[in-house]
């Protein structure tokens, strides 16, 4: 029986980060853009690591990127203290969430958060969203191996 080999995650990091995307990827990090990203993720790290409540404003709830596909995922933006901050959904997903309106006042609960350089703000994990003490939203784990 052969035994698979294991790749070194190490490897390949440096090994991505000397490509063409890496690059543009630590350019755009360096940046003031990316810098202010950067900040936002420190202001709510400890919510996400305790998956606590945090305090959001909706700003928009008909984001779309440039050049994207109307199909393609929808976006709810908040405001979390002074940051804005994105959260991705499918089109299904979405929907539980077309009550929403701009300033409304709501809670979000997020595990993760991920950023890119196509996107103008932190893009934190959709997991639970309520408003007036109402669940709106909550990812349901059991689906997709918990992600």
């Amino acid at each position: 029986m052969a035994v698979a080999k294991k790749k070194d995650p190490i490897a390949e990091k440096k090994k991505w980060e000397a490509s063409p995307d890496g690059i543009m990827y630590k350019k755009w990090e360096d940046s003031p853009e990316g810098k202010k990203v950067s900040a936002s993720y420190d202001k709510i790290s400890k919510n996400i690591e305790a998956f606590s409540d945090m305090e959001a404003v909706v700003t928009s709830v008909t984001f779309q990127r440039e050049n994207a596909s109307p199909s393609g995922p929808k976006w709810l933006i908040v405001k979390i203290g002074d940051e804005d901050y994105m959260m991705q959904f499918v089109t299904e997903e979405f929907e539980q969430l077309k009550s929403l309106k701009v300033n409304d006042k709501i809670i979000v609960k997020s595990r993760s958060a991920g950023c890119s350089p196509n996107h103008p703000y932190l893009i934190i994990s959709s997991d639970y969203i309520a408003k007036d003490n109402k669940v709106l939203y909550k990812r349901d784990l059991s689906k997709n191996n918990g992600c």
